[in-house]
């Protein structure tokens, strides 16, 4: 979850601007950029509880300690709740889960040496703490009740609201971990094809990257239970935006979309300001009786933005939002997969054909069924094994022809390697510890804080 835009205090006088901010994202090929993000679940090494934000072995220590590495913290109220290093930022979950949300790179290479650094920085610092931290989409042992609260306004006003517009919110914000890619478009025609691509493909990273099978020491009977988990936190904000595969999508229709997400929040003066459930729409016409009179910001839309929690998200940019996070080498596959679909004409174009059929029923299906069954989920008289095969190879082939290569003389392909076996053997990361769970773990989650901490 974002911290306060950094957009400029400009008043906002017309719909049309926010159609024009959006629009202002387009850039030319040769500037497109990857920016990769991953959140991960910090623990204590001697009892494997969550570590609260104060004290010596502490969240706010941890970041403390990062600044080491030419980081700047950021304050709320004069506590650190986040870093900043030229374009990347460290942040901080609800519940204290570590976020690197990094740089605007050209290569999936360069992608990966950015988080091997960031990881090297954080166990270097976890090592003198005590702490310890692990890659997986759902916290596999803790209750909601035993997990911190991070000290961040946002989040206090989130907390109170999610209750009211969702079973399993709560367990969103305090629970879930994921990876995302951001990548760039051209222009609103490619926007949109790129926006409808991802959208369908979307259940396809969640099966591959299923990693998140237990919550409160047990199995859920899920593969991915936090794909599962927003299905109930708050069906005014998520889901699969049937919209965008309609005729004449673009931005001025996402715009729409956006001004009929209820509001959480504005950030004045320092403070978070309580909007939750009001209109923007009402925002814009200086009707909220908690502002009376006041009129949004391009800083308010542009937090506002950061509040709607679709698979794929547009913002100036395309937010793949489907995947568990996982360990170092997931870290690096999500962004490669995408660039190679998206990033390559002949690959966007190889996508475009493997989904331009699929019904809304079937987008439905796939995205309700992955959470379960991931990539054994029956579809057109196969399964998601084989669009994800498909899938994949269509991926390779894109990277293989942007041919940005490593010292070594590698492609971005080879960090396509580990997706391609968990598709060829059909089997996910989850199923691999519900094996170990099953089997030499003795039913206990326990193990996988020491076998699968970075």
């Amino acid at each position: 979850m974002s911290s306060p835009s950094h957009v400029a205090e400009s008043p906002l006088t017309d719909r049309r601007e926010l159609v024009e901010y959006l629009a202002s994202g387009a850039r030319a090929r040769d500037d497109w950029r990857i920016g990769t993000e991953h959140e991960k679940f910090g623990f204590r090494l001697d009892d494997l509880r969550p570590p609260p934000f104060d004290g010596e072995r502490g969240i706010e220590a941890l970041l403390n300690g990062l600044t080491r590495f030419g980081w700047a913290p950021v304050h709320e109220h004069g506590r650190t709740i986040a870093l900043l290093k030229d374009d990347a930022s460290v942040t901080l979950e609800p519940a204290g889960q570590l976020e690197l949300s990094g740089g605007q790179l050209e290569t999936v290479h360069q992608t990966c040496g950015e988080v091997h650094s960031h990881l090297h920085e954080v166990r270097t610092v976890a090592d003198e703490l005590g702490l310890g931290f692990l890659g997986m989409g759902f916290q596999p042992k803790w209750r909601r009740e035993d997990m911190p609260w991070m000290p961040k306004g946002r989040y206090a006003i989130m907390r109170d609201y999610m209750p009211r517009v969702g079973k399993l919110g709560l367990d969103m914000m305090t629970r879930t971990c994921t990876v995302q890619v951001n990548l760039d478009v051209g222009s609103e025609a490619d926007m949109v094809k790129k926006f409808r691509v991802s959208l369908a493909l979307q259940p396809v990273a969640t099966a591959l990257f299923a990693d998140s099978p237990f919550a409160d020491g047990k199995p859920t009977g899920y593969l991915s239970y936090r794909s599962h988990i927003w299905t109930d936190t708050d069906p005014d904000r998520t889901g699969m935006l049937d919209f965008v595969f309609d005729e004449g999508f673009g931005y001025e229709r996402y715009v729409d979309y956006l001004l009929d997400v209820p509001m959480y929040f504005s950030y004045r003066n320092g403070e978070y300001i309580d909007l939750s459930g009001k209109s923007f729409r009402d925002f814009m016409a200086g009707r909220l009786d908690a502002l009376p009179g006041a009129r949004p910001t391009m800083r308010d839309w542009s937090d506002h933005m950061t509040t709607a929690f679709p698979e794929v998200r547009l913002k100036k940019y395309l937010e793949m939002r489907g995947a568990d996070g996982g360990p170092w080498s997931r870290l690096c596959a999500l962004p490669a997969f995408w660039v190679g679909l998206l990033y390559d004409d002949a690959a966007l174009d190889a996508a475009w054909d493997l989904v331009r059929d699929f019904s809304m029923d079937e987008r439905h299906a796939l995205r309700d069924g992955v959470p379960k069954h991931a990539l054994k989920l029956p579809f057109r008289g196969a399964s998601v094994r084989e669009l994800a095969l498909e899938a994949l190879k269509i991926s390779a082939a894109g990277l293989q022809r942007r041919a940005r290569l490593n010292r070594n003389g590698a492609d971005e392909s080879i960090f396509l390697a580990p997706l391609l076996e968990f598709a060829e053997a059909n089997e996910t990361p989850a199923e691999r510890k519900l094996a170990l769970f099953h089997g030499e773990w003795n039913g206990s989650v326990d193990p996988v804080f020491r076998e699968f901490a970075y």
